[in-house]
């Protein structure tokens, strides 16, 4: 059996939650690297630039119309339009511009995205996110004034050794917003993510292997 499909069936059966979806995230490897899983009938890859995610997904996506295509990395306000196009979920919607954008191409193309709406959960600086004081008035105007389709709160936490303190606030705050869905957990810790319900998981390396 190809070592992919392997690696991707080992972490399925670590899974606790059988609910819970692997995004296998693909970014920056050739699509041979990719096809194995196609093959297999996996549906759920993430990219995180645009142009990449373009280059490499437009045509399979047209023979694959089942696959779902998740933008994980963040997404700037000028590649909104082209986002909208290709994507199903988009896991980095951080600003109210960004969002303007994004509710502006789905009208015009008459089509719903999934969102999950960023959370800067140690408000570093260096990362993307709204903060946790800011969530609850940018989930009312995305969700009311813009009409975005939100299913769940999304994030990176900080590299601090304390993921299952942020994994549980997430969990305890996307409750309490009564959202069904939560992105949380990457190749390092996702066994803690599945602990506290994450029904999506973002796993690359752990997948495909390093990267160059």
């Amino acid at each position: 059996m190809n070592i992919i499909i392997e690696r991707l069936n080992k972490i399925k059966s670590n899974i606790q939650n059988k609910k819970t979806q692997v995004i296998a995230v693909s970014k920056t490897f050739p699509i041979e690297n990719i096809k194995p899983l196609i093959e297999i009938g996996h549906i759920h890859f993430g990219e995180n630039k645009v142009q990449e995610a373009d280059s490499k997904w437009s045509n399979i996506k047209k023979i694959n119309p089942n696959i779902q295509l998740h933008m994980i990395g963040r997404l700037q306000t000028n590649k909104a339009k082209r986002a909208v196009e290709l994507f199903d979920y988009i896991h980095s919607l951080d600003s109210k511009k960004l969002a303007e954008n994004l509710s502006k191409f789905e009208n015009n193309i008459n089509k719903k995205l999934k969102y999950f709406i960023q959370v800067n959960v140690g408000s570093e600086k260096q990362k993307a996110g709204i903060t946790p004081n800011e969530l609850d008035e940018f989930y009312t105007y995305c969700k009311k004034k813009l009409n975005l389709n939100i299913i769940g709160l999304m994030v990176i936490p900080p590299n601090d050794g304390n993921e299952e303190k942020y994994f549980k606030y997430l969990y305890e705050t996307n409750s309490s917003l009564g959202l069904e869905h939560l992105s949380m957990g990457m190749s390092a810790d996702y066994l803690i993510a599945d602990k506290y319900n994450a029904t999506f998981l973002r796993i690359g390396s752990s997948i495909f292997g390093k990267r160059d």
